[in-house]
């Protein structure tokens, strides 16, 4: 499959710098990860040595034949070699005779290239259906498979492009009711600093800041104003002390290590000026559908690598709070995902239901009555390992998710 373009950056308003690059604070997951998930939970891989007598057969394909598969099969492990004979890129499918539950793909085969099209089937009807990047798509005859067989993969139900537009309207719709109040809580930090009540600020930062880290998914949504608001200070010539990092995490460096009145309200001002700049600017931003159903696993893949190993702890002590935060924000993702879910997997969905409010119990046991919270750095060996091994283990389930809702039109 071709690197997807990156989306176009809007316009930034000419009286804001240029974005930090170097800030920013979140990891997006590379291309190849997620092709290599697409590849490994429904391709399937080539036939191990034991397994090369696998039945199937080999599939000339090109615009004008999706190849000639034997008319019966017995049920069990098959391995089809697919040759694209075609000049151009075509997408595979195993599917129902009907092509409502695909069971295998090859997501991308070039010109001149070959690869297996593998699975383990059951007894029933199936089909090889050909997509062609330059329009045709055809369909195979027929194909009986015969028996049982255990371990036999379920079908999983195709999901076309406009099927997402309902999920990104509603996660924009409550990313926008949202951001008014986000503002009002930088407006009330900004205050504080103003009359120099710096006990009240450092309450008032974690208000704001958490009312951000909950918008978590739409941060690809932000255009530059993400790298503005809660950029790191890697990469910047003087580190901490770079008289152009802003944002949340600058706000409570200079909160908890002695920064001047002067100084932090510079920094809040810029802070609630940024967020208007969002507020009036977010309406006009794009949200990508393929954006959405990749947050829901990468806004926690985030809070493991920054939050809960206390990376990104300039000073407050507070980043289990912000983990606090991830998770309702995946919850919220994941709550507008499930009309799109549950008829793909509803096993699943049950499961992160469940699991998800478990582990945010496991992470608010370390916030005191008064609200205060136990910083990561404060945790014991055997907690810090719970908590790692458990998120661990919800993201090997949300990892699943932006597979399962890759548009896959024509399967």
């Amino acid at each position: 499959m071709p690197e997807p373009t990156p989306p176009t950056p809007s316009a930034r308003p000419k009286d804001r710098p240029a974005p930090r690059p170097a800030a920013t604070r979140r990891l997006r997951p590379a291309v190849a990860g997620l092709l290599l998930l697409g590849v490994t939970a429904l391709v399937g891989s080539a036939p191990a040595d034991g397994d090369r007598a696998a039945p199937g057969g080999r599939l000339q394909v090109d615009t004008t034949t999706c190849g000639t598969p034997p008319e019966k099969l017995p049920a069990g492990p098959l391995s089809f070699t697919v040759t694209n004979n075609s000049k151009v890129f075509a997408t595979l499918y195993l599917v129902s005779p009907d092509a409502s539950l695909a069971y295998a793909e090859i997501p991308w085969l070039g010109p001149g290239r070959t690869l297996p099209l593998a699975t383990t089937l059951t007894g029933g009807q199936y089909a090889v259906r050909c997509v062609f990047s330059s329009g045709p798509v055809l369909t195979t005859r027929p194909l009986t498979v015969v028996g049982t067989a255990s371990g036999a993969v379920a079908g999983y139900r195709p999901m076309p492009d406009k099927e997402m537009g309902a999920p990104v309207k509603a996660y924009r719709d409550y990313v926008k009711a949202a951001l008014p109040g986000l503002l009002a809580a930088g407006r009330t930090l900004d205050d504080d600093v103003a009359r120099g009540d710096l006990a009240a600020a450092r309450t008032d930062w974690l208000t704001a800041h958490l009312d951000y880290e909950r918008l978590g998914a739409a941060y690809n949504s932000f255009g530059d104003f993400d790298t503005s608001l809660n950029g790191l200070p890697n990469g910047l010539p003087q580190g901490v002390d770079s008289p152009d990092w802003t944002g949340f995490f600058a706000v409570e460096y200079g909160l908890w290590h002695g920064w001047s009145g002067d100084r932090l309200r510079q920094v809040t001002q810029r802070l609630v000026t940024d967020i208007d700049g969002l507020v009036q600017d977010f309406p006009s931003e794009d949200t990508d559908p393929g954006d959405l159903s990749l947050r829901v696993h990468e806004i926690l893949e985030n809070s493991l690598q920054f939050q809960l190993n206390g990376t990104a702890d300039y000073g407050s002590g507070t980043t289990l709070a912000t983990l606090d935060a991830n998770i309702r924000g995946t919850e919220k993702v994941l709550e507008i995902l499930s009309p799109v879910i549950r008829p793909r997997d509803p096993g699943l969905l049950d499961r992160l239901n469940r699991e998800l409010p478990s582990y945010d119990d496991e992470v608010t046991a370390y916030r005191a009555g008064d609200g205060s919270w136990t910083a990561s750095s404060k945790l014991g060996t055997a907690q810090r390992r719970r908590l790692d091994g458990d998120l661990g283990r919800l993201l090997e389930e949300l990892a699943v998710l932006p597979n399962l809702l890759t548009p896959r039109n024509h399967a």
